[in-house]
């Protein structure tokens, strides 16, 4: 006779509980892997963590509790507003978040926020425990972001700020930094550092330029989504530690790499800057900003500090175009003639440029033009630059032949 078991499996009913998922563990929740607390809101709580960096401390080798000269900085970002701006008006934040495909699927699961309070760094990080939750996180957020009037990011005017737009938006909850002031570091790290160094993501910065190595702690950022992922789908919050660890050294360096650059820009010559290649660039940022005499030292320095063959004549070049810019004409000549020695085919060009237009002397001109002409036959060049250089030569050569007579 069918037990009651077999007639419920005969009607699809299933018995025991092998077939159910295991339960979430409670003893691995959020807050017992990291310290927090959990903060009421309009929308209902957010889980919260806090963190205190003291004034004496350091990142690798930069202090955070520099006067941060914002001067430069503000014309290269052209907004006035960031000069003005003490630093605790500035709020550093970074998010972790569940893609990196932006749009309304896309979500900011953990976002590090931290502002200068009475001289130390106060860094929080809003915790998404469950999708459900978003809206008391953006409002626990809006309350830490209030007395700001600035934001510092990394990438940030690309991907933090819009898709954290994108969140407030969706829930019809105001934007807190709508009109903040915006420093966004990645482009002025790629202008500082692209010559020299092979990446500029804000971890091999930190490594290479702050001094600072993360602990064993520290998670790739690619495996983040999917940890949080997994968290949701097991409710063991274990991994998570690294993502925090992560999330807050993203934000301190931050803030450790404005502190850096900052006090960089407003005086090259304290010994912060140590490679040549990195004078170069400064020098190309205070050209731009229309600082021509300061940028003219900067090349001066960094030609001094000695360059590869190809970064000199990158540099020389700069600068010797950016002395005629200046009117200083015999700078520059010398700078030609230095190039012109060690095989540079601008500078040859230069200087048949000058001798024709400044000198009128057409057989000095026609020399140059030669010795260019010569330099690019010998030169291991690609065939559309030869045929670039080629075509100009020649074309000037046809002209200065007959002015000369020849």
């Amino acid at each position: 006779m069918p037990t009651l078991s077999d007639k419920l499996k005969s009607l699809g009913v299933k018995t025991g509980t092998s077939h159910l998922p295991p339960p979430k563990p409670a003893s691995h929740t959020i807050d017992s892997v990291v310290a927090g607390s959990f903060r009421a809101t309009a929308r209902g709580e957010a889980f919260v963590t806090e963190q205190i960096f003291a004034e004496d401390y350091l990142h690798g080798n930069v202090s955070h509790l520099s006067t941060f000269p914002l001067s430069l900085i503000s014309q290269w970002a052209n907004d006035p507003r960031i000069a003005e701006l003490p630093i605790h008006k500035f709020a550093f934040l970074d998010t972790e978040t569940s893609g990196l495909a932006g749009g309304t699927g896309t979500y900011a699961f953990l976002v590090g926020a931290a502002r200068f309070v009475d001289g130390k760094f106060n860094l929080r990080q809003f915790f998404l425990r469950d999708p459900s939750e978003e809206p008391a996180m953006l409002e626990a957020l809006i309350e830490f972001l209030a007395p700001c009037e600035g934001l510092v990011t990394f990438n940030g005017k690309s991907f933090d700020a819009p898709l954290l737009v994108t969140r407030y938006s969706l829930h019809r909850i105001p934007v807190p930094f709508k009109n903040y002031a915006h420093i966004d570091l990645l482009p002025l790290a790629r202008r500082l550092w692209r010559d020299r160094l092979p990446s500029r993501a804000l971890k091999y910065l930190e490594e290479h330029v702050l001094g600072f190595t993360r602990t064993s702690d520290e998670v790739p950022g690619y495996e983040i989504p999917w940890l949080y992922f997994d968290y949701l789908r097991t409710g063991d919050a274990r991994p998570l530690g690294g993502v925090f660890y992560h999330n807050a050294m993203d934000v301190v360096a931050m803030a450790a790499l404005l502190s850096h650059v900052s006090e960089l820009l407003a005086d090259p010559y304290s010994g912060r800057v140590e490679h040549g290649l990195d004078f170069i660039a400064l020098g190309k940022l205070y050209e731009d900003l229309g600082h021509w005499d300061e940028a003219a030292r900067l090349f001066e320095r960094g030609l001094e500090l000695g360059l590869t063959e190809s970064d000199f004549g990158v540099a020389v070049k700069r600068l010797s175009i950016l002395q005629k810019k200046r009117g200083d004409v015999s700078q520059a000549l010398r700078l030609w003639e230095e190039a012109a020695g060690k095989g540079h085919i601008y500078a040859h060009i230069e200087l048949a440029k000058y001798y024709e237009h400044k000198m009128r002397d057409a057989k000095m001109s026609l020399k140059w033009a030669k010795s260019a002409r010569k330099e690019v036959e010998h030169a291991d060049l690609p065939a559309y630059i030869r045929k670039h250089w080629l075509a100009e030569i020649d074309h000037r050569l046809g002209r200065l032949e007959r002015k000369a007579g020849v």
